[in-house]
């Protein structure tokens, strides 16, 4: 029993999909679902593992720090972002220690608003294809066979460009004498960044009983670019905004940590868990310069999650929750403030909850 709570602990433990959750730009970097399982004597050897997962969620609350504009629920003047995302994500692995993933998400995005068309009418945009792929190596850091009840996983990796950082669609009443004008869509329904980025992950696990376990997991994405070039179209808005007028290459990063319950009897291979999760985008990158737009922020929220383990298939649910959420004070705010002398602070939407359903095969 022991092993098999230790391998759906750790589905659990690398279901660490690293996507947005509102207009803070969390990009879908192929995190889908479990990428590695704890190699216990069945999963030890070499072999091939497919996670298929899809999420959805809809954006439409308002935040300045963690203040939420609540007015503009009422005044019907909120923006709405929907995003359904399906992450495939192959993995080989190796031997007992080691393995490589590739994940590539599939993303289809909606937004409306009033003020991108000119705040006469609402209208919607829209972008849809390839994300950005990542390839990931990873590796137990104690001898799986020796350290059944607990281990650490390093994963270091790269995200490639591949999403369009450039999709464009219609926007109504913006062009001379209220024309329409193609430009590109806003920065948080992009379908990428534009940047090469470095992956670092650390994942743990330890089981207290044969029946509970803990887990948790660490990512950050550092995106050394700087802006890629892309305009906003913000400076049309207001001339204060003149800093904003192209998008940033964000960071971003994730936190989770929970613990797991595993059933028996009839619900043998049924795992429930409760955990804390913490996602956002950093008011300034790690590495590289931090110019251009973006909406830094967080949410922390509560992941309860289930999973239902077959033979050579895996199936799982999970609904974080918004707890708290918070639109920090950007670079290019801070940089008005001190033009201006009032203080600046820009707000971005956040979704209430997201919901996350897959599966994973042995192939």
């Amino acid at each position: 029993m022991i092993k098999s709570i230790l391998a759906v602990s750790a589905f659990l433990l690398f279901y660490t999909d690293a996507y947005p959750q509102g207009c803070v730009a969390v990009r879908s970097n192929g995190m889908a679902s479990c990428t590695i399982a704890h190699p216990t004597e069945e999963t030890a050897a070499k072999g091939w593992q497919l996670n298929v997962a899809h999420r959805y969620f809809k954006s439409f609350r308002h935040f300045r720090g963690e203040e939420e504009q609540e007015e503009r629920l009422k005044q019907h003047t909120e923006v709405i972002n929907w995003q359904h995302s399906l992450d495939l994500t192959v993995i080989r692995q190796i031997n007992s220690s080691w393995s490589l993933s590739v994940g590539v998400p599939l993303l289809i995005n909606k937004r409306s608003s009033l003020y991108e068309h000119g705040r006469q009418q609402r209208h919607n945009t829209n972008s849809a294809g390839l994300g950005e792929i990542r390839v990931v190596a990873y590796k137990w850091l104690l001898d799986p066979e020796q350290n059944m009840s607990g281990n650490l996983q390093l994963g270091v990796g790269v995200k490639l460009p591949t999403g369009n950082y450039k999709y464009k669609d219609t926007f109504y009443h913006v062009g001379p004498d209220g024309s329409t004008e193609v430009r590109p869509v806003d920065q948080s329904i992009q379908l990428g960044d534009g940047g090469v980025g470095a992956i670092a992950e650390l994942n743990g696990f330890y089981s207290l009983s044969p029946r509970f376990s803990t887990y948790g997991n660490w990512y950050y994405l550092f995106n050394p670019r700087e802006d890629n070039g892309t305009r906003t179209f913000r400076e049309t808005l207001t001339p204060m905004l003149a800093n904003e007028a192209i998008m940033s290459v964000p960071d971003q990063y994730m936190v989770r940590v929970g613990v797991s319950y595993g059933f028996k009897g009839t619900l043998e291979g049924l795992l429930a868990s409760i955990g804390g999760r913490m996602e956002g985008v950093p008011v300034e990158d790690t590495f590289g310069g931090s110019r251009g737009f973006r909406r830094p922020g967080y949410v922390q929220s509560l992941e309860p999650g289930v999973s239902y383990q077959l033979k050579k298939v895996s199936l799982f649910a999970a609904i974080p929750i918004a707890l708290r959420r918070n639109r920090l004070q950007s670079v290019t705010d801070k940089e008005n403030t001190e033009a201006t002398g009032n203080f600046v602070q820009g707000d971005a939407a956040f979704a209430d909850y997201a919901i996350n359903i897959g599966c994973t095969i042995k192939l």
